[in-house]
C-alpha cells in the first residue's frame, strides 16, 4: 500500500528489475510509447480509449469536436480484474488500446506486464495540477510517469446527523473516540450498530491501513520487493476492527447487500466510513434518508493528526502498443486537467476529479443527499489534500482475493485473533505469489 515514495527516489531500474522476472526487461527499457506520430502531420490520428466509467464517450466528444485531427473512440469495458486480464492478453497479441482507464492499485501490474508506457517526456508541468500523494501513485516512485491521475477517493466519515443528535452521540475525531461512540450507540439503540466491518470490498480496509501508515509493498533501488502487509500499522487496524466486532458494537455484515441497504434506510446503521463518492451510493441504497446525513473528516489515530487514506480512484494511461503516444498523452492531460473536461467528468461521469482545480467551483453542486451541508465539497477538498501517498505492488488482485476469503471467515467468526491471523494469511499468500512469479522478494 503506502510506499515510501517521497522519502527517497526509487530508480526506474527497480521497476525494470521486477519486470525482468517476467521476461519483460528489454521491452520495458524502451517503453514510453512509439514515437511514430506520423499521423499528426500526415493525416488524422485515431485513438482507442478503454474505459469502464459511464458516459466517458460524452467527455471524449468534447475533445473530438475541438481536435478533428486527433479523434478518440471510447470502448466500454468492465473494471477490476477483468479489464486487467483483457489488457495483458491484448498486449501479448500486440493490439492493446492507445488509452486506458487504470485504477491506481493496478498500475504496478500493468507496468510489470509492459502494458503502460512512460509518458514523462509528454507530461510537461502536469505534476503541479495534483497533490503530491496522488502524483506519487502514477510515478511508482520513479522518474517515469505511467498515467495521469483522473479521480480520487479520499476517505471520510459519514453519519446520520438526526440520529446522532437524538441519541446524544459525538462525532469521533480519533479512533479511540470512534470506539466510544460505537459503544454509546449500541447502548442507546440495542438493535442498531454504529456501522459494519465488511469483508466483500478490500479497498476500504486498504485505505484504512494506508491512513495508519501501512507499507504493504516497498521496492529498493535494485528492484527487490518487500511485502509487509502484516506490518505494525495494519495489525493495529485489524486488531481495532476485530476487537469491535468481537465486542458486538460493530456489525459484521457485508456492504452492498439488501440487508445492508435496509440497515442504512432504517437507521440501524448510524454511520459509514466511506469515500467522497458515498453520496451516489446512498441515493440508491438509502433513498429514505435524504437530507439526514452529514460528512466529517476521518477519525485519526493520534489527536491533532490530519491524514486520510483513499478508496478507489483511477488514472489515464497510454499503452506501449500505441503508435501515437504523444497524441494519446495530450488527450490524457486534457481530460484530467482542462477546466471544461473536468466539468464534464463531474457532470457526465459523476467522478471527484483528482486535479486540485477540479475540486471546487460551481460544477460541484452540493449533493442532494447532503442539502443540510452546503460546504460538502469545500470540506471534501480540504480532506483530499491530506491523502497519504500510496503505491501498490504487482499482485494486488491476489492480495484482495485473500482479504475477501480470509477476512470473510474472520468476520463471521467474530474473533479478534482471527482478524490478525487472516492478515497473516494475506501476507503469506501475497509473498508466495510474488516469489512464484519470479520476483526478487522478501518479507518485512
Amino acid at each position: 500500500m503506502k510506499m515510501s515514495i517521497h522519502s527517497r527516489q526509487i530508480s526506474r531500474r527497480s521497476i525494470l528489475a521486477g519486470a525482468a522476472a517476467l521476461g519483460l526487461t528489454s521491452t520495458l527499457a524502451a517503453c514510453g510509447g512509439s514515437d511514430d506520430d506520423s499521423g499528426e502531420s500526415g493525416g488524422p490520428v485515431k485513438l482507442t480509449y478503454w474505459a469502464w466509467a459511464p458516459n466517458m464517450e460524452k467527455v471524449a466528444a468534447i475533445w473530438n469536436k475541438k481536435n478533428p485531427d486527433i479523434t478518440v473512440t471510447v470502448s466500454k469495458q468492465a473494471s477490476g480484474g477483468e479489464i486487467l486480464s483483457k489488457l495483458i492478453t491484448a498486449k501479448k497479441a500486440g493490439n492493446a488500446p492507445d488509452l486506458i482507464q487504470v485504477e491506481y492499485q493496478s498500475l504496478p501490474t500493468l507496468v510489470s506486464n509492459d502494458v503502460l508506457a512512460d509518458i514523462s517526456k509528454y507530461a510537461g508541468d502536469t505534476k503541479s495540477e495534483f497533490s503530491e500523494g496522488l502524483w506519487g501513485m502514477v510515478t511508482l516512485g520513479t522518474d517515469a510517469v505511467y498515467a495521469i491521475p483522473q479521480d480520487s477517493g479520499p476517505l471520510m466519515f459519514y453519519y446520520r446527523e438526526d440520529l446522532f443528535k437524538k441519541h446524544g452521540l459525538s462525532v469521533p475525531k480519533t479512533w479511540t473516540e470512534f470506539a466510544e461512540t460505537a459503544r454509546a450507540a449500541k447502548k442507546a439503540v440495542p438493535d442498531a450498530y454504529l456501522t459494519t466491518f465488511s469483508s466483500n470490498d478490500p479497498g476500504l480496509f486498504a485505505g484504512l491501513a494506508q491512513q495508519a501508515g501501512g507499507k504493504w509493498w516497498t521496492v529498493d533501488g535494485s528492484g527487490k520487493w518487500t511485502v509487509g502487509i502484516d506490518d505494525a500499522a495494519t495489525k493495529k487496524v485489524a486488531e481495532f476492527w476485530g476487537g469491535l466486532v468481537q465486542e458486538g458494537v460493530i456489525d459484521n455484515q457485508p456492504m452492498y447487500t439488501p440487508p445492508w441497504n435496509q440497515a442504512l434506510n432504517k437507521g440501524t446503521h448510524l454511520a459509514w466510513v466511506s469515500a467522497v463518492w458515498a453520496p451516489g451510493v446512498l441515493v440508491s441504497s438509502a433513498p429514505e434518508t435524504k437530507g439526514k446525513w452529514r460528512m466529517a473528516p476521518l477519525p485519526q489515530w493520534k489527536s491533532g493528526e490530519n491524514v486520510t487514506g483513499s478508496w478507489g480512484g483511477s488514472s489515464t494511461g497510454v499503452s506501449t502498443d500505441s503508435k501515437h503516444a504523444e497524441a494519446a498523452a495530450k488527450f490524457a492531460r486534457w481530460i484530467n486537467t482542462d477546466p471544461e473536461a473536468l466539468a464534464a467528468l463531474v457532470k457526465e461521469v459523476a467522478i471527484y476529479p483528482a486535479a486540485t482545480k477540479g475540486q471546487s467551483g460551481d460544477v460541484l453542486t452540493t449533493p442532494e443527499f447532503f442539502s443540510n451541508q452546503k460546504d460538502f465539497y469545500t470540506t471534501a477538498a480540504e480532506i483530499a489534500a491530506t491523502t497519504a501517498a500510496s503505491a501498490w505492488g504487482p499482485n494486488v488482485q491476489t492480495t484482495y482475493t485473500a482479504f475477501q476469503d480470509d477476512f470473510g471467515k474472520a468476520t463471521k467468526a467474530k474473533k479478534e485473533t482471527q482478524f490478525l491471523s487472516a492478515l497473516g494469511t494475506m501476507q503469506t499468500k501475497t509473498f508466495d505469489d510474488m516469489k512464484k512469479q519470479g520476483f526478487e522478494v522478501a518479507e518485512a
